[in-house]
């Protein structure tokens, strides 16, 4: 499934390689993309601040859908700005089962070109979905909705696991 809910101009969209990166999660751990697309799919959700209501809900939401993502053989990691310790925090007290990556200065966000929200005022939110080759296979952009997020990448990796599995 090639999709994008979303016709956005600027960052990583559909069809194109995903920018490599590795970045230390809320334990300190460095995750490198390249290591976890040799596993499977990845799905890369980019989010404004721990604590957050919205966000809360979108991390929460991947926390619920964390067995049906490893199912379909897919890796999930949340991003956001904030530090290892607001990431650790966040993580423990919402019990998440995977990795919370910081990107303190917003490097790798820069990078993708995840656009700010409200105004410029503060990080957007953007999902993408990556296939094991690297290729970006959905990407959804949207402050509200965060609950979204999660369905529309489950959907897409279990489409990326069916054709696995039939090829």
């Amino acid at each position: 499934m090639n999709t994008e809910t979303t016709s956005i101009s600027a960052g990583v969209v559909v069809g194109e390689r995903a920018i490599p990166f590795t970045l230390p999660d809320q334990d300190g751990k460095p995750f490198r993309l390249t290591e976890a697309l040799a596993r499977g799919p990845v799905v890369v959700f980019f989010y404004p601040k721990d604590g957050t209501p919205a966000c809360t809900a979108e991390a929460c939401s991947f926390r619920d859908a964390s067995a049906d993502f490893a199912a379909a053989g897919a890796t999930v990691v949340g991003i956001s700005s904030d530090n290892a310790a607001a990431h650790a925090k966040f993580a423990a007290e919402h019990k998440l089962s995977y990795p919370i990556l910081v990107d303190e200065g917003g490097r790798v966000r820069a990078q993708w070109k995840v656009p700010r929200a409200l105004f410029g005022m503060v990080d957007g939110r953007v999902t993408y979905v990556i296939d094991r080759q690297g290729v970006v296979r959905h990407r959804h952009e949207g402050l509200l909705g965060a609950k979204k997020h999660v369905e529309e990448a489950l959907a897409v990796v279990r489409s990326i696991a069916t054709k696995l599995a039939t090829a």
